[in-house]
């Protein structure tokens, strides 16, 4: 579903991605691990089309990301540090635009059904996004890509800030889309979460993919030890 062949990003002199080989399966969750500046965020924006590839291919569902195109970004969802999302508006008024912006319609009763997947309590679905947590917004935000039925979901630092409830409910969220058939590429610095959500982990230093690891042949521990060795 995701695809990077020799993918490289320039910006002058500076090297952001250097010849990236990755493949993310149906099913698969991908976590990248690297310090800041090591090119996990160019990679996601890559694949988002934000920017353009120096040289390589991104291809999603065997289609060329083109910058700016919205042929691949339909097969795609994009959760951030942040999700942005309508403050004045509520839960289900949220899921209702982003929706139809993706040229869905969906009846109340289900809209309350993606929301209610996604563990946000009902009490919650009419009240105004800007009194919700970060963890709150996290699950509005992976409702909105179960009601575009995006086939691929990039995330940039989703756990970051996150309480350890917030982070555990979120985790089996993204474990849930992994069996949903869901293709989930994330960038993270939690090692911890690597292990226990990804089915594979990426290392990744000054641009380039170290380590390709599966997730199941590793634990937190050795992982902590391979990562300090890479960076």
């Amino acid at each position: 579903m995701l695809q990077a062949i020799s993918l490289s990003k320039h910006y002058q002199s500076h090297v952001a991605l250097d010849n990236l080989n990755l493949e993310v399966k149906p099913g698969e969750i991908f976590c990248l691990l690297g310090q800041n500046g090591a090119g996990k965020t160019t990679t996601i924006n890559l694949f988002l089309g934000f920017t353009e590839a120096s040289s390589g291919k991104a291809l999603i569902n065997n289609i060329e990301v083109q910058s700016g195109s919205a042929e691949t970004r339909k097969h795609l969802a994009y959760i951030p540090e942040v999700v942005m999302l309508y403050g004045n508006l509520s839960a289900l008024e949220n899921l209702d635009y982003f929706s139809m912006l993706a040229g869905f319609s969906y009846a109340q009763e289900e809209l309350t059904a993606f929301l209610s997947q996604c563990g946000l309590q009902t009490a919650a679905h009419h009240k105004p996004l800007s009194g919700f947590s970060k963890g709150m917004r996290q699950k509005v935000g992976i409702a909105i890509a179960l009601a575009k039925n995006a086939a691929a979901i990039l995330m940039d630092e989703p756990t970051s800030g996150l309480d350890p409830k917030a982070t555990d409910e979120f985790t089996e969220l993204v474990k849930t889309l992994g069996k949903q058939g869901k293709s989930v590429l994330m960038a993270t610095h939690d090692i911890f979460n690597a292990v226990n959500i990804g089915t594979h982990i990426g290392i990744m230093r000054q641009g380039k993919l170290i380590h390709t690891i599966k997730a199941a042949d590793i634990n937190a521990s050795d992982l902590q030890k391979l990562y300090l060795e890479t960076i």
